[in-house]
């Protein structure tokens, strides 16, 4: 009995790192029933198995982490998947007639994406990975994913990254009213956790970016007013529950789009509008959308740029009508 249990325990270990190594948020189940099972003949024979008391604690503590880090992006996940119980999706085509009233240097941007024709976008899946950094800090490994909504703009993003050589997760939430950022050293300790109401403005000109870059075909939409500035340039007035901010789009000779610049976005850090910027090349099709697969974030402060993040976009999919199969694991 007392052979029998201990390799039902290692059964239970073994478990655990398999699902570790898949990725599974739910890895520290099999690894807890390890433990109890483990421990419980450790005190039945403590004289000679107490020593294995500090392995079961080492255990436990990468147990609690992995139920910290599993309750964290829970949380992201059950927002996700609450805007799809309630989602309907119209499928309705995009058509040339819909670009009349655009000016012509986005018309020409979302003709050679390859929207026209196609089902108007509603929602969109992203996963990047790239690199941030702080003023002063060094720049860091991340990888995210995201989910946008049009018709009723919603935009969740959850970033897993290593931070200093601590696993650091940041979940940005944008359901007007609402707009947040939590940022958690081991899902645990927050390092960061902002709902002030510049939130709001400064996660309206990143859902308002992410149309541009993402979703051309989207940029017909009423909320959006456009004012031609020169051949090259074009400026976007956005509105939505009260929230009012606008972007210039640069576009090249190509008539790809190139640059995103906003006046209306808050550096949390400092709580103050900062002239914003996202420079972007390397076009790619993404389920026949052409869309730049490259972008970096950029403040301009009163001393010069600073780029604090490099984002390579590696998956986009379109008009899901719910939470892939692997995001619910």
């Amino acid at each position: 009995m007392v052979g029998f249990s201990w390799l039902l325990a290692s059964l239970f270990f073994f478990a655990s790192a398999i699902q570790l190594v898949k990725g599974r948020l739910n890895w520290f189940h099999p690894a807890l029933i390890g433990v109890l099972i483990s421990q419980m003949w450790i005190f039945s024979a403590w004289e000679d198995t107490q020593l294995g008391s500090f392995v079961n604690l080492v255990i436990l503590l990468g147990v609690f982490i992995g139920y910290s880090k599993a309750r964290f992006e829970g949380r992201f996940k059950e927002d996700v998947q609450a805007i799809f119980e309630n989602l309907r999706l119209s499928q309705n085509l995009l058509q040339e007639k819909d670009l009349e009233k655009l000016p012509d240097l986005v018309q020409q941007y979302i003709r050679r994406s390859g929207a026209v024709g196609r089902p108007k976008v509603e929602n969109f899946y992203l996963e990047f990975d790239g690199e941030m950094r702080s003023q002063g800090g060094a720049w860091f490994r991340f990888r995210a994913r995201q989910y946008n909504f049009i018709p009723r703009p919603k935009r969740l993003f959850f970033m897993k990254a290593r931070v200093k050589g601590i696993s650091t997760d940041g979940y940005h939430s944008y359901q007007p009213p609402s707009a947040k950022m939590t940022v958690k050293a081991l899902s645990i300790y927050p390092v960061v956790k902002i709902d002030q109401p510049e939130m709001l403005p400064t996660e309206t000109v990143t859902f308002l970016n992410d149309l541009c870059l993402f979703a051309p075909g989207a940029l017909v939409d009423e909320r959006i007013v456009w004012e031609t500035l020169d051949e090259f340039r074009v400026k976007a007035f956005f509105s939505y529950r009260k929230v009012h901010i606008s972007a210039v789009l640069y576009f090249n000779a190509e008539g790809d789009l190139v640059n995103f610049r906003s006046e209306d976005r808050y550096d949390v850090g400092q709580m103050r509008a900062i002239p914003f910027t996202t420079p972007v090349k390397d076009y790619r099709e993404f389920e026949g959308i052409r869309v730049p697969s490259y972008g970096e974030a950029t403040w301009h402060y009163s001393d010069g740029p600073f780029v604090y993040g490099k984002f390579r976009l590696k998956k986009l999919r379109y008009n899901l009508a719910a939470m892939p199969p692997e995001e619910n694991s």
